[in-house]
């Protein structure tokens, strides 16, 4: 249930183009899910950095970002979620984007920060990364995969860097067994 009010103070300055609503994200220690809707850009880019700062603060260090509405990210946006990143990681949090839309992706993969963001498509998905203990790489490689650009079957006995056998794309898999482009 969206209800802003579980962070006093959250909704005292507002902005037209970045509206940012609360949920409490059930079973998860201080979990938060923050749904964006308009756009994140140079000009309201500390409006949202104070929000989630605010959000830090009041003890919420598992933040799951909903993005589902969230149509422009500059680089000084994606500069605002590194930040976050860099605030929840030594409190023991993490981040998660969900629901991203493809132009919007585009800007983290272009700027090379896919990588550092754990990226799920469903909140159910995003719930699980949280409660997950760490995963034990000997369980995950070797990987069987399919090349997210021409769908053929790869291996992958580690993480790393390679290239696609069939479309030569560069690929990168993390210990986690999450394939990316480049």
């Amino acid at each position: 249930m969206i209800n802003n009010n579980l962070i006093p103070g959250f909704n005292d300055e507002k902005d037209d183009s970045l509206k940012i609503s609360l949920e409490k994200a059930e079973g998860i220690d201080n979990g938060l899910i923050m749904y964006l809707n308009g756009y994140i850009d140079t000009y309201n880019s500390s409006f949202f950095q104070k929000r989630v700062t605010k959000a830090v603060e009041a003890g919420y260090t598992n933040l799951i970002f909903n993005c589902a509405a969230l149509n422009y990210v500059s680089s000084t946006g994606i500069g605002s979620f590194t930040a976050f990143l860099k605030m929840v990681k030594p409190k023991g949090g993490d981040i998660v984007l969900l629901e991203i839309q493809p132009k919007v992706y585009e800007v983290f993969q272009l700027l090379g920060f896919s990588q550092f963001f754990t990226i799920k498509d469903t909140l159910e998905e995003a719930l699980s990364f949280f409660r997950q203990e760490p995963v034990d790489a000997g369980t995950i490689f070797p990987k069987i995969f399919s090349c997210p650009v021409c769908s053929k079957k790869l291996k992958a006995t580690k993480a790393g860097r390679f290239r696609c056998s069939e479309c030569k794309t560069i690929l990168a898999i993390d210990a986690q067994g999450q394939v990316f482009l480049g």
